[in-house]
């Protein structure tokens, strides 16, 4: 591979990288309930905004969750892997590309929990403003995550080991579900 292919790769997985982080942050969001009216989510909901309000037209919520933000994701993510097999000068079949599209989206959101619970454990032993709208945002997300294994695990000395506990979870199903998804697909897309 040449160097602007690369190049052009690394420059196609940042851009969509944001792109799919601030649609998912978004679905996320509301799948907590975040406050409206932090500046944060003031943010996300106007950045998303143009993109993901003519596919709500088409696809309603479901209860609490965003289908349409969670197609828009989807969507992108394979306009991403389609756009990286150009570089490369290949062509994906399209029942592999979803499934790939699939995997790709779900290994994303697991890294985004990775670093939102790194952040968090980072974040508890700083001493920083709590009126900052960051924190309630993080604790929001995480703690859905943390909470279930919080009550089955002990703190032991005071020490809280409920995110070691979900990093590891978090790595064994990236590489028992999300890689042999991705692995299956790229099968189906070269054929």
């Amino acid at each position: 591979m040449s160097y602007i292919a690369n190049a052009l790769q690394i420059v196609i997985e940042f851009g969509f990288g944001i792109l799919i982080a601030l649609i998912v942050l978004r679905v996320l969001l509301q799948l907590v309930r975040a406050n409206f009216y932090n500046p944060i989510c003031q943010f996300l909901y106007k950045a998303t905004n143009p993109l993901l309000m003519p596919f709500r037209r088409i696809i309603p919520a479901w209860r609490r969750v965003d289908l349409a933000g969670i197609v828009l994701a989807w969507l992108v993510s394979a306009l991403k892997l389609i756009l990286l097999a150009a570089v490369v000068g290949r062509f994906l079949g399209l029942a592999g590309l979803a499934i790939m599209a699939v995997a790709d989206l779900a290994g994303f959101v697991l890294m985004l929990y990775l670093g939102l619970i790194l952040a968090q454990v980072l974040l508890s032993f700083v001493q920083i403003d709590r009126r900052h709208p960051l924190l309630p945002l993080i604790h929001q997300l995480t703690e859905p995550v943390l909470k279930p294994i919080r009550r089955r695990l002990p703190t032991v000395a005071g020490l809280d080991f409920s995110p070691l506990v979900a990093w590891l979870v978090i790595l064994l199903a990236r590489a028992l579900l999300v890689q042999p998804l991705l692995d299956f697909g790229m099968r189906l897309a070269l054929g």
